[in-house]
Parts: C-alpha cells; structure tokens; sequence
C-alpha cells in the first residue's frame, strides 16, 4: 500500500479477529476506539450464520464493543438480500433456531423447494437430514450456502465448519452451490457500497487468509491478516494467497495505519 492508498475505511472479521468465543481478543475494544478517533469508516462482516444480526450486536456489547447494529453486515443477511430478487421463492432451511426467524418471509417446505439455504446447524448433522437435501437437490432446487468455510477457531480449538457438508451436497448431486458469504465478490460489493468507498481505499482485516485476505484482495481491497482466531502458520506458509500486511493481533492496527 503505497500513500495515496491510506484507507479512508476498514472492513472488520468479527469472530478471530475481535473475539473468540465469549473471550475479546486483548486490545480489541481499545482499537476500534483509536479507528473511530481517527475518522476511518468501519463495517464489521461476517460469515457467522448461528447467530441474528441482533444477536451479533448483543454479544458484542457483551464483551465490551460499542457497534451497531447498522455497522454489522452478516452473510444471513446477504442471503435474505439475494432471495428478494424472487417472486416467492420456497426455501427449505438448514439454518440455526437464532437465524431462522429472520427468514420468516419466505415460504418453507421440505416436501419442494426451490432453494436450499445452508448455514451452520452445529450438532444437528445427521444423514437423513443431508439425504433429505439431496433428494431436493436432484428435484430442482438451487444450493444456497451461507459460506463454505473450512474450519472455525473456538476456546476448545479448531473446528470443522459447513464448507465439508457444502461440499458433499455438491458432489452428490452435480450441482454447484451459490456462496453467498465471503469470499464471495457479490458480499465484498455490498459492504463497500454500504461504507459509500472504493475498494483500493479500503482494507479488510481478517484471520482467514482464504475467505478475508483472498476474497477482499479480489475485490480490490488491502488484506491486512491477524494471527489470532483460526490463523496457523503452516496453512499461511502453503497458501498462495499473500496478504499485504501480516500483524500479530489487532491490537497492532493503529501502528501499522500510522506507518502507511
């Protein structure tokens, strides 16, 4: 980032980056006080597809982080945006209980659909409930996956997240799936035009170097990658996939924007 690219605005990750689980990361809250001081527009966006954005809003005031609820650009929400473009779509949802009432103007049915709409169920995987989509599947209905990320970082470690479950309806069924969440273009779009800026005048800070750095860098934007959340050395060192600014936590952004 040369100086006429200093960012006007900054695109937060929330989970890995401000927090894990219930925990903020050090220094977190005391950050985006310093960006607020210092004028930049923030959005803060994330593939979390457990939770409602009001949700999101709550935990974070839990833990300290003073955000609205106007800040917050969520993949589920994303994928309410894109279901609008239709004339009565019927879903058949593979969503979490805090999630699904936000779909709640959709018709549903696990009889027909005509999409399948994917995001994070935890435990409640099973093979009749992946046959079920299948069968859907090869019956018409489109792939709606919320994200399709790998794996999550959580206060008992690593986690495999739904990108395992995506990828094997896809396979099944010959059909791809529509990602909906980073690092999808179509989400990156909707948060710069949100924040009213260019992509060459904004970063994105993330942990993920595949779904944050990869997917923002393909936007236009700068990647600035945190070593905290899911970020493990060796999977960085072997991706290709280069993110312009590495920083041990978010804690050391304000130095880093002051340098540029």
């Amino acid at each position: 980032m040369n100086k006429k690219d200093i960012p006007e605005g900054i695109l937060f990750d929330l989970d890995g980056v401000l927090y894990v689980g219930q925990q903020p990361i050090a220094g977190a809250r005391e950050t985006l006080e310093e960006i607020r001081a210092m004028g930049l527009k923030r959005r803060f966006i994330t593939n979390t597809s457990t939770l409602s954005r009001n949700s999101l809003q709550l935990k974070l005031a839990s833990l300290g982080f003073h955000i609205s609820p106007e800040e917050i650009i969520s993949a589920p929400q994303a994928a309410i945006f894109y279901l609008r473009q239709f004339i009565e779509p019927v879903c058949h949802l593979l969503l979490g209980d805090d999630v699904r009432p936000d779909f709640q103007e959709f018709q549903q049915s696990d009889a027909h659909a005509d999409f399948i709409v994917i995001g994070d169920i935890g435990d409640a995987w099973s093979y009749a409930l992946m046959n079920r989509a299948f069968q859907l599947l090869i019956d018409g209905a489109k792939l709606l996956a919320i994200h399709k990320n790998r794996f999550w970082q959580t206060e008992q470690g690593l986690q495999m997240d739904i990108g395992g479950f995506v990828t094997a309806l896809e396979y099944a069924s010959s059909k791809q799936a529509i990602l909906i969440g980073k690092p999808a273009r179509d989400f990156f779009d909707l948060a710069l035009n949100d924040i009213a800026l260019p992509a060459q005048r904004v970063a994105i800070v993330g942990d993920d170097i595949d779904s944050d750095i990869g997917g923002g860098q393909a936007a236009g934007m700068t990647g600035i990658l945190v070593k905290t959340g899911k970020y493990r050395e060796q999977y960085v060192r072997a991706s290709k996939i280069k993110p312009d600014f590495s920083i041990a936590s978010i804690a050391d952004l304000p130095a880093l924007l002051q340098m540029l």
